[in-house]
């Protein structure tokens, strides 16, 4: 019999793949995605340092005000537009975008299109 890999584990090994390619610079930071069942949260990362500069997620009491549901597309836009408008505050303009792992598609790139509409370059 054939067993599956666990699909969390799966998704860990291509992070690491993904990271041993892409690092972020003080220049251009690194915009890091995570997803959960619940929540979806992104930081931007001066890896020289080891320090996130700027941070966003569903988790925030005010994202859950504005947010009927913290686990949809919807979710990803809002979390992608308040990362971009932080960052841009903060004097971020470039980034890398790193997914984590994840597919590139529904959640993962709802928010990476809402923050290149927000003013992000990636």
């Amino acid at each position: 019999m054939v067993s599956k890999e666990n699909r969390k584990l799966v998704r860990e090994k291509k992070h690491l793949k993904v990271r041993n390619r892409i690092s972020g610079t003080p220049e251009r930071p690194r915009l890091s995605v995570y997803r959960s069942n619940q929540h979806i949260y992104a930081q931007i990362i001066d890896d020289t340092v080891g320090k996130t500069l700027v941070a966003a997620s569903t988790v925030e009491k005010s994202a859950r005000e504005t947010l009927a549901h913290t686990d949809d597309i919807a979710a990803a836009e809002y979390v992608g537009e308040q990362i971009a408008k932080r960052a841009l505050d903060a004097g971020i303009t470039k980034v890398v975008y790193d997914r984590g792992g994840f597919i590139y598609q529904g959640k993962v790139a709802a928010l990476a299109d809402a923050a290149r509409k927000a003013g992000l370059d990636f």
